[in-house]
């Protein structure tokens, strides 16, 4: 039985415990897709990645992620957190300042900055649209926004990859205290075939964030995500369309995780395209191998 590579790190972290767990598998070839899924299951971190040599001739390296229950066609913190493993494994380059992942959404950049431990890692998302602008008293929606008392923003449906819907709140504390709804979560979750609620709010005066967010999956298995790549990209999304860019020069820093026992700080910001890339510094925990 082959030996593999075999990592777990905190993504969007500088610190043990304070970021969004990934599993890393760097020595994949012979896994097959069921082989995939037992892993990601047994790990049971939010999400487990594999690393195979990639086909596209753009690309340093292909990546397949795989949460406990279903693989997952593109995800923010486990592009982050590969790209970073396959660096430090010496698998790939980076050139220009950037990485190139292959994976089921296509070939992405990655933009790495530092070395070591006060390297950084950007991920450019798939572009975000807008598929619909609710209202708080709508059917589908007040219940599950009921916890949160509303901000300027109206909740809208946001694609970009996933779906989500992001509401804004009226404040820190507000969203901070918040107690979800989770059935009233799952149910629109299910509805309108979204993950579940972003819940946003600016920061308060003299934090060292410019944001706060909650992400509540109501698919699937029902939690609140510790530090979510792709869904603060989707909300930057929504941002960028309302002029509401918190930060300056198009970049912000988010605050997320406390609420359930983390600490997370991601990095947003928008180019000169209007292309949103979400990323920010990865902390190793484990390094070992896997029998498989």
């Amino acid at each position: 039985m082959p030996q593999r590579s075999y990592l777990q790190f905190d993504v969007f972290a500088d610190r043990p415990g304070a970021g969004n767990p990934l599993a890393v598998v760097l020595d994949c070839e012979g896994l097959d897709e069921a082989a995939m899924q037992a892993i990601a299951r047994w790990s049971n971190r939010p999400e487990t990645t594999f690393v195979f040599p990639p086909t596209d001739p753009r690309a340093g390296y292909r990546v397949r992620m795989f949460s406990p229950e279903r693989e997952v066609p593109f995800a923010g913190h486990p592009s982050v957190g590969t790209a970073y493993a396959v660096l430090e494994a010496g698998m790939a380059e980076v050139v220009d300042g950037h990485v190139w992942q292959e994976g089921l959404a296509g070939v992405l950049p990655l933009a790495v900055s530092g070395e070591g431990a006060t390297r950084t890692v950007s991920v450019r998302t798939p572009r975000a649209r807008v598929v619909a602008v609710g209202e708080r008293g709508a059917p589908n929606l007040a219940a599950p926004l009921r916890p949160f008392p509303a901000g300027r923003l109206p909740p809208a449906l946001m694609d970009g990859g996933r779906r989500w819907w992001v509401a804004e709140v009226a404040s820190e504390r507000a969203l901070r205290e918040a107690e979800p709804d989770w059935d009233a979560i799952e149910a629109l979750a299910g509805h309108t075939g979204s993950m579940g609620l972003c819940a946003f709010a600016f920061a308060d005066p003299g934090s060292d964030y410019d944001l706060v967010v909650r992400a509540l999956v109501g698919a699937g298995r029902r939690f609140e995500d510790a530090a979510s790549g792709a869904a603060n990209a989707t909300l930057a999304a929504w941002l960028r369309d309302n002029d509401a860019f918190p930060g300056q020069d198009g970049a912000y820093t988010v605050s997320q995780g406390r609420e359930v026992g983390f600490d997370a700080r991601l990095h947003l910001r928008i180019d000169a395209e209007g292309d949103v890339w979400s990323g920010g510094r990865v902390c190793p925990v484990v390094r070992g191998h896997i029998d498989w």
